[in-house]
């Protein structure tokens, strides 16, 4: 499993960000921005080949092309490439990146069935999912018994299947390629923490991701929301350069590709692209008599639209309007009365920031015998569907904090902008989702914000008294024994693994009836998971976590005493 690990790797560092960097090392961008619009136009460019071999049918050896691309664009120009990496900034990318990367990875391998809250299926509909574009399926192909194929976006799909196709195509290096593309969100997060914090915000960043339950349970479940949240949070940075460059063109060509591409991994980000598509045009009218304006604008809707017609254009033609529109769970879920919608939002908006626990209303969701599986889902839904805990059990409220402190600094126009684009993403992400909710919906759409607020929280630590750090610290702590350590054992069956064969023989009926489901799923499949084809000791494996976290703490206590840059807006 080593090898094929190591293998993976090779493939994905061979195709970026080589792939994309001929263009790239022409714009006229920082090297830090470099290397993550690289990454992101690399991932966009291997889903464009990816997505015509699919599409014109070619073999699956054809996505050998892939890498090819990389290594041919990088090749020639690897001596600017090397230049960029050698600026401080990207240096500390690239490593906080590899920390990011590896902590995951290492959860995943002591994952041997997936459960935690309502979720289950979605990530054995993904696998298929991938399968159907390597392996060519039938367009009537029906995913978990309802789901039709245009019921999601391809593009998440489509790059992990290719990827792991070139190595092999099985769960466990699906696992490993889908938990790799997800992890990369925290490059776009580390430019915004280095835009209001300076270059020393990076390496805090890296501990404040690692301890987040939020982040690790969604980079190690094998699905398309984190890749979808990296294509939107680069896009977003590079909106933002657009509104103050004074030829803003490449910048809103590159915010509209990467927006589009985001759309295409997963449609959560729909709010984000509607948000900053009127925030374009409100905050720039003003520029409209400017040709280079016209020329942003019209080329920014003519690449965003080229990208979403690589999927749209040909789900049109092959599944017609209806099957294109009206497949998603989202769309048919809906109220059709205004008073229905508007009273589901107004509901789902109160309990995505109430926390459960604070609420009486129907749990069989994760009623189960088993006491570590209920104080995990306990905590577990606190992490992932409400608002506040997101952030971290005392990480939110020292976020609000910081903000209210940056709000004070900030210009009106800043400050306004900021307030209405989080106030406008937590409604509208909340709206779009179709049915009721009692849990919550943070996980759904907010998973940008949520990232967004620990690079601002990595930001602002510098800042924060001896109290306020201490306490962010036990707060980071409980959030790592309650919402990381907890949940990886249940996931890992360390207890029954402890007890014995009596444990073993107990927990079907011990566990929630989503862990039961994804077990089933696991064996009715015989699927080998990535952590047992590994066969490493979980000793082992925690003590190569440990000294990563260890690692990443040193590089943030050595950061946080460095001198810090005035913040952006």
């Amino acid at each position: 499993m080593l090898l094929e690990l190591f293998a993976l790797l090779a493939v994905f560092l061979a195709t970026v960000p080589g792939l994309a960097w001929p263009l790239v090392r022409r714009l006229s961008l920082e090297p830090a921005e470099k290397l993550v619009a690289a990454t992101a136009l690399s991932l966009l460019g291997a889903y464009l080949a990816a997505w015509i071999i699919y599409v014109a049918g070619l073999p699956a050896s054809a996505y050998w092309c892939l890498p090819l691309l990389g290594v041919s664009g990088l090749g020639p120009h690897r001596r600017s490439f090397v230049a960029t990496l050698r600026s401080p900034e990207a240096r500390a990318l690239a490593i906080g990146q590899t920390l990011v990367t590896a902590w995951c990875l290492g959860w995943l391998a002591l994952v041997s069935t997936y459960s935690g809250g309502g979720w289950a299926a979605d990530w054995f509909e993904h696998w298929e999912r991938a399968r159907f574009f390597i392996e060519g399926g039938a367009p009537e192909t029906i995913f978990i018994g309802h789901a039709t194929l245009t019921a999601r976006p391809p593009l998440a799909n489509v790059l992990v299947g290719a990827f792991a196709t070139l190595v092999r195509l099985d769960f466990a290096v699906y696992q490993i390629a889908s938990t790799l593309l997800a992890s990369l969100v925290f490059l776009p997060a580390a430019l915004f923490a280095r835009r209001w914090g300076g270059p020393r915000a990076i390496a805090l960043l890296v501990v404040a991701a690692m301890l987040n339950p939020l982040f690790l349970q969604n980079a190690t479940f094998a699905w398309t929301k984190l890749p979808a949240a990296f294509m939107a949070l680069t896009g977003l940075h590079f909106f933002l350069r657009a509104l103050t460059a004074a030829r803003p063109q490449s910048d809103a060509m590159l915010a509209a590709a990467l927006l589009a591409a985001g759309l295409l991994a997963h449609y959560s980000i729909g709010p984000y692209v509607v948000l900053l598509a009127a925030g374009w045009l409100v905050r720039t009218w003003s520029r409209r008599a400017e040709p280079d304006w016209w020329r942003a604008t019209l080329a920014a809707g003519l690449v965003g639209g080229g990208v979403l017609a690589t999927w749209f254009a040909w789900s049109f033609f092959r599944y017609g309007t209806g099957g294109t529109l009206l497949a998603n769970t989202t769309v048919l879920a809906a109220d059709s009365s205004i008073t229905g919608q508007l009273t589901r939002i107004a509901l789902n908006l109160r309990d995505t920031v109430v926390p459960h626990v604070l609420r009486s209303f129907d749990s069989s969701l994760i009623a189960q015998q088993g006491a570590w599986g209920a104080l995990r889902d306990t905590w577990f839904q606190l992490y992932q569907v409400n608002l506040l805990f997101a952030f971290g059990s005392v990480a939110w409220i020292a976020l609000i904090v910081a903000l209210v402190r940056a709000g004070r600094e900030a210009s009106a126009a800043a400050r306004r902008g900021w307030t209405l684009f989080v106030l406008g993403a937590v409604v509208l992400g909340v709206a779009v989702h179709g049915a009721r909710d009692t849990w919550g919906l943070a996980h759904i759409c907010l998973q940008p914000l949520v990232l967004l607020g620990l690079a601002a929280l990595a930001a602002a630590w510098p800042r924060f008294s001896r109290g306020w750090r201490a306490l962010l610290i036990a707060g980071a702590s409980v959030d790592f024994l309650l919402g990381i350590a907890l949940h990886f054992a249940v996931q890992h069956l360390a207890y029954e693994r402890w007890v014995g064969p009596p444990a073993f023989a107990a927990w079907q009926s011990n566990a929630s009836a989503s862990a039961v489901m994804n077990m089933a799923a696991k064996l009715q499949h015989q699927l080998t998971f990535f952590g047992e084809r590994l066969n490493a000791p979980a000793s082992l494996v925690l003590v190569v976590l440990l000294a990563l976290l260890s690692l990443a703490i040193a590089r943030a206590r050595i950061a946080a005493t460095t001198h810090a840059r005035p913040p952006a807006s």
